[in-house]
């Protein structure tokens, strides 16, 4: 095993723990208590959730007895190798604990994480830092949908009451690009191996030979101004344009538009609920918060397709997640002329499976991913919620096709025709 640095653990220890409750401290107590939509968590319930997995995958195999009994079975998620859990649909409904309790837990097992760790020498040291480096990873997973959850919450209210202070629009960047970039066929490598030097989920790897015919990838993600022809153009109403199971979605749920797109204004701009509360999309915003089944049926509309994830990720290589340049806790959606990851996730044709080669880890924290790999779609890239440093290129997020309100959207692709005479 590699030697352990252990100040430098400590302080990403700290960055991590520290910026959820920056997070949580925009939502008042009352605001991190509901649960809007059995999909989504009170936030109340993810500081909760994380500091549990510290408690239950570190410091209890290291002897230390919970903090309070009874709280694995609240916080729990969906690991059933250590025990019952409380539904997920009913997790607003826990009043308690309280956030202040919630709070207090949280900064105990802070303090009981850096006294281990400081004890800890030799292979027990470089044992604990893969699980610590893993539930910060995870952490900041749940960074991510405190943003979302919290943003669905708040947009059930007549009074769109925004997340973070609106702010004025940065200056508008160049509008997007039209052009598209041509990748020849080949064989090429997908995918990351374990190792001890850098975190890498499981469900990235192994890394593995892919062929991939020639296709061609636009630059720009799909836009508000493309959205909005699809929409006056009878899109939600064409069935040709959709998958079945996401014509019936649409019919079932009488969709007409992106989630949280409300109005057209006076200028014929549209307005949606965002973390800065409502406000108007320029026509070149990319299009976010759309469905699978969305992303699918515009793509079509424009006469292409989506990308598969092997596709998106040679055409991705050498391409940084794009910096956020605000001062924001939470970055805006709307950013401009962005093709390259770190604005939405984007989604992709690829149906969330194994990997060949493909094995869960040991153990209870084996069910971390791979025993969702059904009945999913797989999203490539980064959003504006995404936390700083947590994006890679062989990221895989995995959603169903019905999902909207995360921070999604697309690019589009097309096919290349063989040249004549190709064996």
């Amino acid at each position: 095993m590699s030697v352990v640095d252990l100040a430098g653990l400590l302080a990403r220890f700290r960055r991590v723990r520290q910026r959820t409750e920056a997070l949580a401290a925009l939502l008042s107590p009352e605001d991190q208590q509901p649960q809007s939509m059995p999909d989504a968590s009170p936030t109340k319930w993810h500081r909760a959730h994380t500091t549990w997995f510290f408690e239950q995958f570190l410091l209890g195999p290291h002897g230390m007895a919970p903090w309070r009994y009874g709280y694995a079975y609240l916080f729990n998620s969906y690991y059933d190798g250590v025990g019952a859990r409380h539904p997920r649909p009913e997790r607003g409904l826990l009043t308690r604990p309280s956030h202040d309790e919630v709070s207090a837990w949280r900064a105990h097992v802070d303090d009981a994480v850096g006294a281990l760790l400081a004890r800890l020498e030799g292979d027990a040291l470089a044992s604990a830092a893969p699980i610590v480096s893993l539930g910060l990873a995870h952490e900041e997973q749940h960074q991510e949908l405190i943003v979302t959850d919290a943003l669905h919450l708040l947009s059930r209210s007549p009074l769109a009451p925004a997340l973070q202070a609106p702010r004025p629009r940065a200056a508008a960047g160049p509008a997007p690009t039209a052009e598209w970039s041509s990748h020849g066929d080949g064989v090429f490598v997908i995918g990351r191996n374990l190792d001890d030097d850098d975190l890498v989920f499981d469900n990235e790897g192994p890394a593995h030979r892919v062929f991939v015919e020639p296709f061609e990838l636009r630059a720009a993600l799909i836009t508000v101004r493309e959205v909005k022809a699809f929409i006056d153009n009878a899109g939600y109403r064409t069935p040709s344009l959709w998958l079945a199971a996401g014509f019936d979605h649409v019919r079932a749920t009488g969709a007409t538009a992106p989630l949280y797109w409300r109005r057209r204004d006076e200028s014929g701009r549209v307005v949606a609920f965002t973390v800065h509360g409502e406000r108007a999309l320029d026509d070149d915003d990319p299009a976010t918060h759309l469905s699978y089944f969305e992303a699918d049926a515009v793509a079509r509309f424009l006469g292409a397709r989506l990308p598969t994830e092997q596709e998106w990720e040679v055409a991705h290589r050498g391409v940084a997640p794009a910096a956020d340049a605000q001062n924001d806790v939470v970055a805006d959606l709307a950013a401009r002329g962005h093709g390259a990851f770190g604005v939405c996730w984007q989604w992709t044709q690829s149906a969330y499976a194994a990997y060949p080669g493909f094995k869960p880890a040991a153990g209870v924290v084996g069910e971390y991913n791979g025993k969702f790999m059904i009945g999913q779609q797989v999203l490539r890239g980064a959003s504006s919620y995404t936390p700083p440093g947590h994006a890679r290129l062989a990221y895989r997020n995995f959603w169903p096709a019905t999902t909207s309100f995360q921070g999604t959207g697309a690019q589009i692709a097309r096919d290349v025709t063989a040249k004549a005479g190709r064996s």
